[in-house]
């Protein structure tokens, strides 16, 4: 396992990050065999975890926390605060309220005295993020975490936070969590060279795009809706939609290149995203030990120049065939009042 400086906290973490979202109930209800896959990944040498307090609602945290006793100092700890976590309008989002009062939550479910990289979830278009940022980097002061980052945010939103914080004396976002694979490349073209200028640490997730690339997606063959991520959701692959006919075309190509490599299409997808280099670790997500097992093979997988420009042929630099973040899409495409005035202005026009 090969590691890597996160940004500039002087943090060494695995190229390869266990990502924890399929522990718990919305993936393996199985704690105990949650815990061995768990242990399984520090065992070949990763020493970053991923989390958030929203998955399986606490539950991937309680998890996380069990398998962590006795190996707490080794590992490097990530969690994530925004999506609401109970009822109540002050249940979520990015305040200092919310803030404050979720990190002791999650510290407690983690089984921890303190968080090593606490990430914003999402934005929060009703926070000034000078107040997100202020009780942040309050946190760190208090040693309750070391470094803050952010997740899926848009480039605009991450130059703020960075001019916001040098202009405030703040703390700032060392990290940012995009989606991030083959057939999702649209963060190449602004979010990661960003993220160089400001020396943030990049953990990218969904290198298999949402299902896309386990190779068990092939055009024009039946669908297995009984497992994986056709298990949840069969619409999102149906290859009558139109959306889907780029994705599908391209898989074939990137299946043929597979071929003629010797490897599988998940180990050419994680090592793909490990050759940017921006990219300070890849999140694997694995539900499964075999799953695991397959996923860090991409470990070993370099890829070179002709390699590269083979996938880039096949989907060019800049280019996302699907909308990656299917989590959060910004409120002012979403929600019509940011883009109309009041009736009555538009009628006094």
């Amino acid at each position: 396992m090969k590691y890597r400086v996160l940004g500039g906290t002087g943090i060494q973490v695995s190229v390869h990050c266990l990502g924890t979202m399929m522990f718990g109930s919305a993936g393996n209800p199985d704690h105990d065999d949650s815990v061995r896959i768990i242990h399984a990944a520090l065992d070949q040498g990763i020493n970053f975890v991923d989390t958030a307090d929203m998955y399986s609602a606490g539950e991937s945290e309680e998890i996380v926390g069990k398998a962590l006793e006795g190996r707490r100092d080794d590992v490097v700890l990530a969690t994530k605060v925004h999506f609401p976590m109970g009822e109540g309008p002050n249940m979520g989002g990015n305040s200092r309220r919310w803030i404050v009062r979720e990190v002791e939550a999650s510290l407690r479910r983690l089984r921890t005295d303190w968080i090593d990289l606490y990430q914003i979830h999402r934005p929060d278009h009703t926070t000034d993020v000078e107040e997100t940022l202020s009780a942040l980097t309050d946190l760190v002061r208090a040693g309750k975490i070391r470094a803050f980052g952010c997740s899926a945010f848009p480039v605009e939103e991450i130059v703020e936070a960075h001019h916001v914080s040098e202009r405030r004396a703040l703390g700032r976002f060392r990290t940012n969590q995009p989606p991030y694979n083959i057939l999702a490349r649209g963060i190449e073209a602004a979010v990661l060279p960003v993220a160089q200028r400001y020396r943030m640490g990049v953990l990218t997730y969904s290198p298999l795009g949402w299902g896309f690339l386990t190779g068990k997606i092939r055009k024009d063959q039946p669908i297995d809706t009984a497992t994986g991520r056709a298990r949840l959701n069969a619409a999102r692959f149906a290859q009558s939609n139109p959306a889907n006919a780029a994705k599908f075309e391209a898989l074939e190509k990137l299946v043929a290149l597979t071929g003629e490599l010797g490897c599988t299409l998940p180990e050419l997808a994680v090592a793909f995203v490990a050759a940017h280099p921006a990219v300070t670790s890849v999140i694997i997500g694995p539900r499964t030990m075999e799953q695991l097992d397959g996923l860090l093979k991409g470990a070993t997988l370099a890829l070179d120049d002709a390699t590269l420009d083979r996938i880039d042929e096949i989907v060019p630099p800049g280019t996302d065939l699907y909308r990656a973040d299917g989590a959060w899409q910004t409120p002012y495409l979403t929600d019509a009042t940011f883009r109309r005035r009041p009736a009555a202005d538009r009628a006094a026009a």
